[in-house]
């Protein structure tokens, strides 16, 4: 039995950054530019009056303002689109501003106008690399074998957020496919 020797890189928002750094001496050109969307979440304080996930119509460069529920059943609003300002991921603020509220509230009204003024505190945020940035058609998460880089063994990730996360047997079979294993 042989072995291939195989990497495949799926760092999420650190991707582009450990693959230049892998690669410092060749200055490659098919890593991607990284664009962050910084995702802000809000809790509602006391008990939630839904059951199930509301999903409301997407916004550019998100799913829009959708309410979750975790396992205790505590609600919680999120994620808005934040474009961040930076190139590196180790740049990024995590704090939720909390005059971001004031769009929370617009937001979550458009589906439920009961919503009463101070019930919202900030909760977290998390940022979603992407593939595109402000004001440019949304596209799609990238896989790059050996065609776009010319190194054998390697596939690289990039852009892959929570709709990806769902394809991730498919993505695992194309990988596999790529690598010719």
């Amino acid at each position: 039995m042989s072995i291939n020797p195989a990497i495949t890189t799926a760092a999420t928002a650190e991707a582009g950054t450990r693959n230049r750094r892998t690669r410092e001496t060749r200055r490659p050109t098919w890593i991607p530019r990284a664009w962050f969307a910084k995702g802000n979440y809000y809790a509602l304080a006391g008990r939630s009056p839904f059951t199930r996930l509301i999903y409301p119509v997407p916004e550019p460069g998100g799913l829009g303002v959708h309410l979750t529920l975790d396992l205790a059943g505590q609600a919680r609003f999120g994620p808005d689109v934040e474009w961040l300002d930076v190139e590196s991921p180790d740049a990024i603020d995590y704090a939720v501003d909390p005059a971001r509220s004031a769009a929370f509230y617009a937001a979550i009204r458009r589906y439920w106008p009961g919503l009463k003024d101070g019930a919202l505190a900030p909760a977290y945020s998390g940022v979603r690399p992407k593939l595109q940035g402000p004001g440019e058609p949304a596209s799609d998460f990238m896989l790059q074998g050996p065609e776009a880089h010319g190194i054998a063994g390697l596939v690289n990730l990039y852009g892959i957020e929570s709709p990806g996360l769902t394809a991730s047997p498919a993505i695992a079979a194309e990988v596999v496919r790529r690598l010719g294993l």
